[in-house]
């Protein structure tokens, strides 16, 4: 058995590390400009922590070598970079027989579509795997327990990668058919992820976390179910777990992002200093014009965006939304 890990960043690494044992080869493949000397040499890096690959791991510029007879490739690059990797990943000679997993989570701008939606537009025939979950880069690759799901519209196909990718006392997976709730889950959880950033910079309480997460897993229901989602599904792994990690954690990007907002930094420098991708950047501007598109009440999402963007007072901004109009709580997973 063999697996190719398409995108070696930080995630992609950590993953190549904990999945090696269960394949008979692996591949991983990385642009040249993004592959440091370190990693080609040694097959290790330090930054942002020290991730070393087992001898067996291969690692290439060559996309057609990666993805040869390879039973799983695992797509872990930014959500801005899918679909022109998918792109290679076609001209590469990808077969449809071979399972494809996307381990990102994001929507695409300006399309506004889903991960799965952007690989369908190159790869419409191919079997096709979401994983998403409570994930955290760190602590996965320093053997904390966690566990994620693996989303298909094919059952059998979601099974085989759950059995592939599952690691014993480590990474437990579940399966689940619900593509749609799993990969918005994923996603907009990184936007409330930044708030959470910034109300714990500014010790703003266990209280104000404990709104910021209720209120925000409303906003991100009534958007999934609009979109297709199964409400259920927000309340599994992929929802309510990835966002209580996220927006609990240091560890996590967006959180980062939300703390140096709070100390007053701009987004271009914030993001500069962090060296990688934040997800929920983006995906803040994403869900906005979404909310816009189908008409749905996204405040804290538009709250977000507006402290990504604009110039203004990041803690007048969130401090606004106390002071909207009031209304009643819906019932979660209700269709608005």
């Amino acid at each position: 058995m063999k697996l190719a890990v398409i995108g070696l960043g930080c995630w992609g690494l950590v993953l190549t590390e904990m999945l090696t044992d269960n394949f008979d080869e692996v591949t991983g493949w990385s642009r040249p400009e993004d592959l440091s000397e370190e990693l080609k040499l040694y097959k290790k890096t330090s930054k942002p922590y020290e991730i070393q690959l087992k001898d067996k791991v291969q690692i290439t510029t060559d996309m057609k070598q990666a993805i040869s007879g390879a039973d799983v490739i695992l797509l872990v690059v930014a959500t801005s970079a899918t679909r022109i990797v998918c792109e290679q990943l076609k001209a590469a000679g990808i077969k449809k027989e071979q399972i494809l997993v996307n381990a990102s989570k994001g929507i695409e701008l300006p399309s506004l579509k889903r991960m799965s939606e952007v690989i369908r537009d190159v790869l419409p025939e191919q079997r096709l795997v979401i994983l998403s979950g409570p994930t955290l880069a760190e602590e996965v690759l320093n053997k904390c327990p966690t566990a994620a799901c693996v989303a298909s519209e094919d059952s059998e196909t979601s099974k085989i990668a759950q059995k592939l990718l599952n690691v014993k006392g480590r990474f437990r997976l579940y399966t689940n058919d619900d593509v749609i709730g799993v990969e918005l889950g994923g996603a907009l959880k990184n936007v409330i992820a930044i708030a959470a950033g910034f109300i714990d910079e500014l010790n703003m309480g266990d209280n104000a976390r404990g709104a910021l997460l209720t209120r925000g897993m409303a906003e991100i229901v009534r958007v999934s179910v609009i979109l297709g989602a199964n409400p259920s599904t927000l309340w599994g792994l992929s929802g309510m777990g990835d966002l209580i990690a996220t927006c609990s954690s240091p560890l996590s990007r967006n959180h980062r992002v939300g703390a140096m907002l709070a100390q007053g930094k701009k987004i271009d420098d914030i993001l500069n200093e962090l060296g990688s991708v934040a997800e929920g950047v983006k995906t803040s501007r994403a869900i906005c014009e979404l909310a816009e598109k189908l008409n749905i009440d996204a405040p804290l999402s538009s709250a977000i965006y507006e402290a990504v963007y604009s110039r203004e007072n990041s803690k007048e901004i969130f401090l606004n939304l106390m002071n909207r109009q009031l209304k009643g709580e819906e019932n979660f997973g209700a269709r608005r």
